[in-house]
């Protein structure tokens, strides 16, 4: 399919990542030909930009991905094992004509869906733990939906939780939301990054570094890799076309990781 390049103001920030002005960059010499940013994000970042046909098929399957979290929430409740939430989104997904992408990943995930609990940070697979009164439950699901992909996951509190799991699910919520303030054309991926790590650490949390947000709708993970900790001005800038998830992991005391 060839696409429409995408028209770029004189005075926005040049696509290219130089940091100048479009007309003082590619913009020169370009004898009144519009600057074609996707192929050049392809080539310079390996980032398929999506058309505005596409975007609109992501956000299709984006709903049913809520829709999936929001019978999670229904139904969870403390005594479930979490292979229970396995089989609710399994059927849950297959019920809509979709597919679940975890199961099978590299041909070695087992399930439909990650449930992590408590100090597992994510891709946790379903099994026969009990999920207990005061636990804290990540549930991420991935739906592929007539060929394209949403991924996003939510965080529930079971019961009475501890003051610890109330400070670390609403401080990532905070920094979700923070961060999702930064993606907008002209800023980079590190503000995104900066502004989770920024809030997570004011508020006495540390920032999971070894785990990161990706680009989506295509494949399961596409570039660009999008850390939740850095500079402002740094990386990738952002440009209309991009899709990808933003997803802070955070600790209350980060000690490593161990797989």
């Amino acid at each position: 399919m060839r696409r429409t390049p995408a028209k770029i103001g004189r005075n926005a920030l040049c696509p290219c990542g130089s940091g100048k002005k479009y007309k003082r960059c590619c913009g020169l010499g370009n004898k009144g030909k519009p600057f074609d940013v996707a192929q050049h994000y392809l080539q310079q970042y390996n980032i398929r930009l999506k058309t505005p046909e596409q975007i609109e098929k992501i956000r299709v399957t984006g709903r049913l991905a809520l829709a999936t979290l929001d019978l999670v929430e229904e139904n969870l409740r403390p005594g479930m094992i979490t292979d229970e939430i396995n089989t609710l989104v399994h059927d849950f997904t297959v019920a809509h004509k979709a597919v679940p992408a975890p199961l099978n990943y590299r041909n070695s995930y087992p399930k439909s869906v990650c449930v992590s609990v408590n100090e597992v940070i994510c891709h946790g697979i379903p099994g026969e733990r009990v999920i207990e009164e005061g636990d804290i439950v990540n549930v991420d699901v991935t739906p592929i939906l007539n060929g394209f992909y949403a991924d996003a996951n939510k965080t529930f509190i079971v019961g009475q939780a501890s003051p610890d799991a109330h400070k670390i699910t609403t401080v990532a919520r905070e920094c979700l939301s923070r961060s999702m303030d930064m993606v907008k054309p002209g800023n980079t991926i590190g503000d995104i990054g900066w502004a989770i790590q920024r809030h997570a650490e004011k508020n006495g949390c540390s920032v999971v570094r070894e785990f990161v947000g990706h680009g989506v709708g295509l494949e399961f993970h596409e570039p660009p890799q999008v850390p939740h900790f850095g500079k402002k001005g740094d990386g990738v800038p952002l440009v209309p076309g991009m899709v990808f998830t933003i997803e802070p992991r955070l600790t209350v005391e980060h000690r490593g990781v161990v797989t």
